[in-house]
Formats: structure tokens, sequence, C-alpha cells
């Protein structure tokens, strides 16, 4: 494959790179709000590193939500893509859009040792689909297939929006009482940043608690300093992941395993890893023994994104 460019562009931020010989070189992050357009950023990375337009042959970007069309309008910051004027400002020949959680979990496939910690010890059975999952600014979900012979397919979806599942009372009634003042609960509504902060104000209103914290990295620090309603916050944040990934899991037949990602857990990893989380991953009743050996992963790396878009490239 000639040179090429892939990107893992967020909200905030965008990082690019160039993609030769397989792996990622000259990573590089820009804010998003800095520049007008995608191509003005790409342009400006491409200056930086003595590239003209025309320089690279191929580019793929991992982008938040539905790909088709030709256009697509980025739901997180102001940024939109015509792929034909992309193409032709850049003078590129062929542009990829993939869905953020499609190279996210492509990225999977490059994972090395110390990019990941073990949550549950299992064996992953690479005949079927693993899981991926990722509280952020939002929450992702994929699926990742095994097509043998190092080939790789990912399912995107919108597992971030189902409706927050709950497995006993006390759940029922944080859920009843987040209901009641915003409407709709998705998975996404906790099991995300904002949501953070959104679970601790209602553990607080049904303990009848005077909330210490404003931001979701305040309840975080505050776990991490041992406040007693940020540590039932962050132990029951993980609760509600493990029932959305196990629900997944069913779904999906995930015996591949379940690979945890985003910009969350890892903030307090360490108390992640002491939570509820495996008690309440399998707590599905009589499909409860189903989940015997499936093993489940924090991931820590830092540019799944950007690798997962160059497998799709080379996949293409």
């Amino acid at each position: 494959m000639t040179l090429a460019l892939v990107g893992d562009i967020g909200g905030t931020n965008a990082r690019f790179a160039l993609w030769e010989n397989s792996e990622l070189r000259a990573v590089q992050v820009f804010a998003t709000a800095d520049y007008t357009s995608p191509e003005q950023a790409i342009g400006e990375y491409l200056k930086g590193h003595g590239l003209a337009a025309g320089a690279v042959g191929a580019v793929c970007l991992s982008v938040a939500g539905p790909v088709g069309g030709d256009e697509f309008r980025f739901t997180n910051n102001h940024w939109r893509i015509s792929q034909k004027a992309f193409c032709k400002t850049l003078q590129v020949q062929q542009l990829k859009l993939v869905n953020d959680f499609t190279a996210m979990a492509l990225g999977m496939t490059r994972l090395k040792a110390g990019e990941y910690r073990t949550v549950r010890e299992g064996q992953a059975d690479a005949t079927r689909p693993a899981v991926v999952i990722g509280p952020g600014t939002g929450l992702g979900v994929g699926t990742l297939l095994n097509l043998g012979e190092n080939r790789w397919a990912a399912l995107p979806g919108e597992g971030g929006h189902v409706d927050l599942p709950v497995g006993n009372a006390r759940e029922a009634r944080l859920r009843q009482h987040i209901e009641g003042l915003i409407g709709h609960v998705s998975a996404e509504t906790i099991l995300s940043g904002g949501g953070l902060l959104r679970l601790y104000q209602a553990i607080c209103a049904l303990d009848a608690h005077v909330p210490k914290f404003a931001k979701p990295n305040e309840v975080t620090q505050g776990a991490l300093a041992g406040d007693p309603v940020a540590l039932q916050t962050i132990d029951q944040f993980s609760r509600f992941l493990a029932r959305v990934a196990g629900n997944n899991v069913l779904t999906v037949g995930g015996r591949g395993g379940v690979f945890i990602v985003g910009g969350v857990i890892p903030h307090f990893i360490e108390l992640f890893l002491k939570s509820g989380f495996n008690e309440a991953f399998d707590d599905k009743g009589c499909m409860s023994d189903y989940f015997n050996g499936i093993p489940v992963w924090v991931v820590t790396a830092e540019f799944s994104g950007l690798l997962g878009a160059g497998v799709a490239l080379e996949q293409a």
C-alpha cells in the first residue's frame, strides 16, 4: 500500500497519523474547534510533515455516527464532509469513512501486551464474535468478527442507545428517579462521562445526601480519595456497564470476549477492577452459565481508533 493517512475524529479532538507498512507514524492531535473543516486540519497536518496535497493516496477517517452516502455531518462537532469535495481538495484517490466503533473494534486486532488489563479471566473462542463497548463522551458498542486468514469484520450499531437495564429494586429506583428528570433513560444516559455525574446526583437524591461534586472528574477524584458516595457511584456505574455488556454478549453470542474501551474507565481502573462488574456481568438468571469462561479486558491502548482505521483501509 502507498502512503496513506488515517484519522480518528471526536467531538473535541481529531487525531491524524500516516499509515505505512501497516504501522502508525507521526501521530498528531488537533482541536476541532480551531479548524473550519477536516480538510483544513488535514492540510495543516500534511504541511507540518512536509507533504503536499496528493502525497497520500488514500485516507480513512473514523467518525462518530452512521456512515452512508456522499455527505457526512458530525454529530458532536461543527465539521461536515462531502466525500467528493474532500478528495478533490486534498487530491486523494480514495476516502473511506468508518463508524468510530467499527474502527475501535478493528483496533482490538492490533493490541499488544501491556495495552490491556484483565477484568475477568477466561478463554476467548476465536470462532465467535467479540463485544467492544466503551463509555466516553457517549457510549459506543460494536461487534468484532474473526473471518480467518487475518481478515476481520466489525459490525457497527447504536447499542449505546438501548434502554438502561436494571437488575434489582435499587437500580429500578435510580432509573425511575432519572426518568422523572429527563424522560427516556438509555444506557448512554448513565454510561458516559456526563452520565457518571447524573448517577452520582441520583444516588445523593435517593439517599438524602448533599452533593459535594458538580463535575464528572470531581466524582472520580472523590472516589479515589475515598468519598463513600462517590465510591458507591463508581461501583453502580460498573454494575450498569456489566449489565449492558452482558446483554450484548447474549445478543450476538459474544464468546469471543469483551473489550472495554473509551476514556472513562481508565480514570478509575483500580476501583473498577474491585467493583461489582463481574457479579452483575453474568447475572442473567437461567442464562448465567452461558458466561462461564468468557474473558473481559479493559483496553488502555492510546490509539486503537487510528489503528482500526488503518486496518479498515487495508481490508477495503
